[in-house]
């Protein structure tokens, strides 16, 4: 009688950094974690918009250290409206607001 064998198969943690290759991804991204309401998503997902980009040259162009970028974008971190908003425009983006449940409408 044969007994199976099992292969081991390896994985790797996914990390959507990989995924995030053009400014439409990011805003897909970006959207998602808007709709959570949720400002620690909202802060990791900025943060894996910027290591998508790179960190090292996004916290240069902010003006501080890579690892107080991470800092910031921690769980923990309590970075300032102002750094966001830096950060969101270095990477070419902005918020836009809407009211709830109309989505894809212009008010008026």
């Amino acid at each position: 009688m044969k007994t199976a064998t099992m292969e081991k198969v390896a994985f790797k943690k996914w990390d959507p950094a990989e995924i995030i290759e053009t400014k439409e991804t990011a805003i897909v991204f970006l959207q998602c974690a808007l709709e959570e309401n949720d400002p620690e998503c909202l802060l990791k997902t900025v943060g894996d918009i910027c290591r998508s980009k790179g960190m090292t040259q996004i916290a240069r162009e902010l003006g501080v250290t890579r690892k107080g970028l991470y800092k910031s974008l921690a769980p923990d971190g309590n970075p300032s409206f102002k750094t966001v908003f830096r950060l969101l425009d270095l990477l070419g983006l902005s918020i836009k607001l809407e009211p709830k449940g109309v989505q894809g409408t212009s008010p008026g």
